[in-house]
Order: C-alpha cells, then structure tokens, then sequence
C-alpha cells in the first residue's frame, strides 16, 4: 500500500457501521477533488478487474470507464455510499486476513457462510457488503472462516 492509499484508509471506518458512512459523505468526504481518489483506490487496493468492479458499483463498464477517465467527477449519494463501504470492507478484510493478499484469496474462494459461493458475489449491494463484514467481525472473535 502507497501513502497516498494509506490516507485515504486513514479516514475510513474499519467495520461498516451506517452512522460513520453517513456523518463521512455529509461532511464532503467524497467531494469532487477526493471522490475520485477514493473512487481509484478501489482499483488498486483489489485484484479485480473493472469488470468486477463496476458491478460492486452498479455501473455499466463504459460508466466506469468513463469516470476513471473524468478528471473531476460528482457522484450520485448511492454511489459515494457504495465505494465507501467497499472501501471500509477493504480495510476490514486487511486488518482481520493481515495483508491485502490473504483477504482477496479468501473473499474469491468459495465459503459454506455464503451458500458455498465466494463473499466476493456479494458485494454488488449493501446489504451483501454489511454481510461480508459481518461474517468479518465474527471470524475476529474466532468463529471459523
């Protein structure tokens, strides 16, 4: 991880926690000069490719495409919501795996937690998100993975 990316981790909660998301967007964390950066930062703090990416997101691929190319974006209150999660689950999955690395492999492996499909499906909505970091929480206080 950069030091630039470890700033930007800096400010995110470490678990999904819907009071923390919402004081972050109401005080401008996902304005039109940090948005982006946040926004990047899903690309390089995963293995996944845009694909994958802008289904987490909900966009279309020629969306996604578009705003990595934007040089100044303003982004829907679903969408802001949406690349914080995924950032704060991100952070999680680092701090419970260790590295970047352990979380990726375990998040693309298929898990009896999540009808023997890997959590990575589930991060299309909010609800799958807070499930995953949900099942996070628990493995921290050593139900089994």
């Amino acid at each position: 991880m950069n030091t630039i990316e470890e700033k930007l981790f800096d400010n995110i909660p470490s678990q999904i926690d819907e009071a923390k998301i919402l004081s972050l967007l109401r005080a401008g964390i996902m304005n039109n000069k940090s948005g982006k950066k946040y926004f990047i930062s899903i690309k390089y703090s995963t293995n996944a490719n845009d694909k994958e990416i802008s289904k987490w997101l909900g966009l279309s691929e020629r969306t996604y495409g578009t705003y990595k190319k934007a040089k100044s974006i303003s982004f829907k209150p679903q969408l802001q919501e949406q690349i914080l999660k995924i950032l704060t689950l991100i952070k999680h999955g680092r701090e419970v795996f260790g590295s970047n690395d352990k979380f990726m492999k375990w998040l693309e492996t298929e898990n009896f937690y999540f009808d023997k499909k890997p959590p990575v499906e589930f991060l299309t909505t909010s609800s799958g998100l807070k499930f995953v970091d949900d099942r996070l929480s628990a493995m921290e206080y050593g139900d089994n993975v």
